[in-house]
């Protein structure tokens, strides 16, 4: 049975600003629909602040976050956000899941949708593995970080803050430092704000850039100084010391 336009499923389905179903990454979006989800956080940026948090529109959907990597920021941002939207949030435990147990992705995935849940939050270590749970499901699915896929929500919250401090994301050169290899917030950075027209630098030692990124339409630098020239914005990652298996820099101290 279809849900009627007024119900609170039907809340989430795609719009004709957005039709996506899911948001599992930046790539595929275009710059429209970018600009659309920004201008829509747009709006609760200053309501977030107000004492008045609380909103009710998402009354009657049921949320679960299901995170199979440790997370602190994302984790509390979407729990947060869906109950001061009026949704019931259910914080999946993947440590005390059959996961544990060697239940598969795909098995969770079922699982995941013969509890009717309205719309899932997945982050994962493997690369794709949302995409693969966005096909077993029947409710949307937001990537909350993949592998070293993406991290689409992340890019957009800095994608909005670029534009709140320099008024527009276009125009504007942005330097991202440190391991572009194994960033997935790298990857939807350089492509969200490149299809934003800003003007976007990499700089990493040569054993952290990936091979072929001048197809993203970013620019590569291994000399720190060099990249930071003329910059408006700068952004700096971290070494995703999870995602080696070593050998890429002496140390990381020294990186």
């Amino acid at each position: 049975m279809q849900a009627s336009n007024h119900s609170p499923a039907a809340q989430l389905s795609g719009s004709a600003a957005f039709p996506h179903r899911h948001l599992t990454g930046i790539a595929g979006l275009q710059p429209h629909e970018i600009m659309f989800l920004l201008d829509e956080a747009e709006q609760w940026v200053e309501a977030n602040r107000s004492r008045a948090k609380n909103d009710h529109r998402l009354d009657g959907i049921t949320q679960i976050n299901a995170f199979f990597e440790n997370s602190t920021r994302t984790l509390l941002s979407f729990e947060i956000a869906g109950k001061r939207l009026g949704a019931d949030v259910v914080n999946m435990h993947v440590g005390q899941s059959s996961v544990k147990k060697g239940e598969t992705l795909i098995d969770t995935a079922v699982t995941l949708n013969a509890m009717r849940a309205d719309v899932i939050v997945i982050r994962h270590g493997s690369s794709g593995a949302v995409n693969l749970i966005a096909q077993k499901v029947d409710c949307p699915v937001l990537n909350a970080g993949d592998g070293w896929h993406e991290h689409p929500t992340q890019a957009l919250l800095d994608a909005l803050t670029i534009r709140r401090r320099r008024g527009s994301v276009a125009g504007q050169r942005v330097v991202i430092c440190g391991d572009i290899l194994h960033s997935r917030v790298a990857r939807s950075n350089m492509l969200a704000l490149t299809a934003l027209a800003a003007e976007v630098r990499v700089v990493a030692p040569s054993t952290l850039m990936p091979a072929g990124i001048e197809r993203m339409y970013v620019t590569p630098y291994t000399d720190f100084d060099a990249a930071l020239e003329g910059a408006d914005v700068v952004m700096m990652l971290r070494v995703q010391n999870e995602r080696m298996a070593g050998g890429f820099i002496p140390s990381t101290r020294e990186f």
